[in-house]
């Protein structure tokens, strides 16, 4: 049966795939702003990091309303992405308060970890669904091929 640390392993797990749906969506509108700006052809610092700033501290329900509002086309999957948000959300601001005192027990326990898996699922959906819009099909991609590691900055 399920303990408390696996538990918080997945909750964790669905976190980081709703931060790398949030990153990949920040990667998408840095890059439209770029374009739309000319920063590629005309580099300009400031411009640069205003854009970056800007992005950088926006929630995932304001860097979806971003998409849809820049050039790409997110029409095809719009419904993924908003049941992304409600996962995200409710994983962040409730999932604990409305599971409460299920963490005590091995059944209770059971519920959380499908509700995590749920969730996760929901937030992967989406997260493909955005790298598709990038060049990046993961669905593609052999396991054995992926980094391990971080690479340089």
């Amino acid at each position: 049966m399920p303990s408390l640390d696996d538990v918080y392993r997945k909750f964790g797990v669905a976190s980081e795939a709703a931060q790398l749906l949030e990153t990949e969506l920040g990667n998408i509108l840095i890059f439209a702003g770029a374009v739309d700006q000319n920063l590629i052809d005309e580099p300009n610092e400031e411009r640069g990091t205003t854009l970056f700033k800007k992005i950088n501290r926006q929630t995932l329900g304001q860097l979806l309303k971003g998409l849809e509002s820049s050039s790409e086309s997110v029409d095809h999957f719009e419904g993924l992405l908003a049941k992304a948000l409600k996962a995200r959300n409710r994983l962040t601001h409730s999932f604990y308060r409305q599971h409460n005192i299920r963490r005590n027990s091995e059944d209770g326990r059971v519920k959380m970890l499908e509700d995590l898996e749920l969730i996760h699922h929901d937030l992967l959906d989406a997260y493909k669904a955005v790298m598709r819009l990038s060049g990046v099909d993961l669905g593609k991609v052999p396991l054995n091929q992926l980094p391990t590691g971080h690479l340089p900055i």
